[in-house]
């Protein structure tokens, strides 16, 4: 048997990992057989899509309980029927395996759900209510809101807060029953209305709902408050840490106390679980809130909650972010207590450094003039196609074979950018301009001659003339010398493509802080589609592919609308960070 005593080390290892408060209290624990073994859950409530701070939540609960040999949780908190659907409870499982992690453990599933538990939390309601510990208020929303007081002022205490447990407990039955109207009435617990924390001035336990649930159906018409039952599911879990963000740390101490009552009568054991409390994910030019982000679903600003400009883990994925770099990004930015901003570079590093050694390279034209080699039907012979290659990852992660060189071919006639060739070349210029020398990658040194235009004087196509027995990886093919190699495509084998430049979604780093409109600093120019060329080896690409458009960036096949008859591809990042 494993000495409990002992921190696990398998995999990977936790002195692997960079040190924070968190895993020096799970350190401690552990040593001091304050637990056997470490217990964490993911408790979302299935009301919306997942996004990045979500994606920070998964990998610290499930990426902790990995690293110290225990157990995470997959818990929904479905105490709130009226916005939660079975379509988002699909999606969040989804979004966690995609991350990379699952909730089967020693042979058993741990995926629990809040409604699974309404008859145990019935339960402790009338025992608290027994015990004088909590009572019905049939006042107005507004005169419950009004007696409240605030931080200046105590609460008043409520003319029901003095009805014995007996008269509590059948007001609650017939809360329970039906038959009172949904608002009339909410049980309370009896705690403090002059308690300087407000969380603690007679929270609300249950209200009236008739709505149906999306586990449970019709069963019941009154509701949990999410206070209440997320201390009791973690206790019933028996889960050792429990980790929120910052703005739960007010509620603690009702965290705290609820589970003290419900030990006291012998509802629950101890020890009861202990909440710690971490900073929430605020990333620069994102925001996060659910109901913001469903406005810009819903009023149009984008075309859904999987749009790659949304910081939803479905719009991420879309956009071509990979499971691995989010890991990467919420290991890189760390678990403090104090609220800091982090840049949303930040995120596009580890995705460079997750895709420099997985993404096969390809060649794009994005801003597609034709190059007209005039003297190939002279030199190569008319109508000649020439079969290039190139590395399809030119530095493959050690210890793994190399895979197959990409195969393309170069005839009269090529795609380069548009920027490529300059009539008059700047000081500096060392691609296309009458006179100069430059190499098609993979392919042969071509020497520009000209260019052609048309009435307006907008060049239609590049002229040069290619330098024999200079192909690249043949003899001699070094003997001219150049100071430029260019990106093309031809147009033989080239297929065309759309191609959607995103840019971040918003122009502001913080665009709803300080109560601002948000939407006023939406970024115009956070899509823009195009039609380039690509090599025929992209086109054939799988939806969801990851690839490294030479000069431009890392690339994504799209998971909904590419084919090989209509490729598609979505810009995740650029190969160097574009924002100043």
């Amino acid at each position: 048997m494993p000495d409990a005593n002992k921190i696990p080390t398998d995999g990977p290892a936790a002195e692997h990992k960079p040190s924070n408060f968190l895993r020096a209290i799970i350190e401690r624990d552990l040593a001091q057989g304050t637990c056997a073994s470490l217990r964490t859950r993911f408790p979302p409530e299935p009301n919306g899509y997942l996004h990045i701070g979500h994606a920070k939540s998964i990998c610290l609960n499930f990426g902790l309980a990995r690293d110290y040999g225990g157990v995470c949780h997959m818990r929904f908190d479905d105490t709130n029927p009226e916005k939660e659907e079975k379509e988002y409870v699909d999606s969040i499982l989804d979004a966690v395996q995609w991350l990379g992690f699952g909730w089967e453990a020693h042979g058993q599933s741990h995926l629990y759900y809040a409604s699974d538990y309404f008859d145990f939390m019935y339960r402790a309601a009338e025992s608290l209510i027994a015990h004088g510990h909590a009572y019905v208020d049939e006042q107005t929303p507004e005169e419950m809101r009004a007696n409240r007081g605030d931080f200046v002022h105590p609460g008043k205490d409520s003319p029901f807060r003095s009805r014995t447990p007996a008269e509590n407990l059948a007001r609650f039955r017939e809360m329970r029953d039906g038959v009172h109207a949904d608002g009339a009435m909410v049980l309370r617990a009896r705690i403090d209305m002059a308690s300087p924390n407000i969380n603690l001035r007679d929270p609300a336990i249950y209200r009236i709902r008739r709505a149906t649930h999306h586990n449970t159906g019709d069963t019941w018409c009154i509701y949990p408050m999410y206070t209440f039952a997320h201390p009791i599911e973690d206790a019933l879990e028996k889960i050792t840490h429990s980790l929120c963000t910052l703005e739960f740390e007010d509620q603690r101490p009702f965290y705290d106390w609820l589970l003290e009552r419900l030990i006291e009568a012998g509802l629950l054991e101890a020890p009861a679980p202990r909440q710690y409390e971490f900073a929430r994910l605020n990333l620069t030019y994102v925001i996060t809130s659910k109901r913001k982000l469903a406005q810009l679903v819903n009023e149009g600003f984008v075309s859904g909650w999987d749009d790659p400009r949304m910081p939803t883990i479905v719009g991420l994925r879309r956009r071509g972010y990979t499971p691995a770099a989010l890991q990467l990004f919420a290991e890189r930015i760390g678990v403090t207590k104090a609220d800091s901003w982090i840049d949303y570079s930040t995120l596009d590093i580890a995705l460079r450094d997750d895709l420099e050694g997985k993404a096969h390279r390809g060649m794009a034209v994005l801003d597609p003039v034709k190059l007209v080699l005039t003297n190939w039907d002279d030199v190569m012979g008319a109508g000649h196609l020439e079969a290039c290659t190139l590395p399809a990852l030119p530095h493959p992660p050690e210890g793994q074979p190399a895979p197959a060189a990409r195969q393309f071919v170069i005839g009269r006639e090529v795609w380069i950018e548009r920027e490529d060739f300059e009539e008059v070349a700047p000081k500096g210029y060392k691609r296309l301009f009458p006179g100069n020398k430059v190499r098609l990658k993979g392919g042969y040194v071509v020497e520009c001659t000209g260019c052609e235009k048309d009435a307006d004087g907008r060049i239609t196509a590049v002229l040069a003339a290619v330098v024999p027995d200079t192909k690249s990886g043949t003899p001699g093919a070094d003997a001219v010398k150049v100071k430029a190699a260019i990106t093309w495509v031809s147009v033989a084998d080239g297929v065309a493509a759309e191609v959607r430049l995103y840019d971040r979604l918003f122009t502001d780093p913080q665009p709803d802080a300080g109560g601002k409109d948000f939407k006023a600093s939406l970024n115009p120019a956070s899509i823009r589609t195009i039609t380039a060329y690509v090599e025929p080896s992209l086109a054939q690409a799988a939806p969801d592919a990851k690839f490294q458009f030479e000069r431009f960036g890392y690339f994504v096949a799209d998971r909904r609308d590419h084919t090989p008859e209509h490729p598609v591809f979505n810009k995740t990042t650029g190969l160097k960070d574009g924002w100043k």
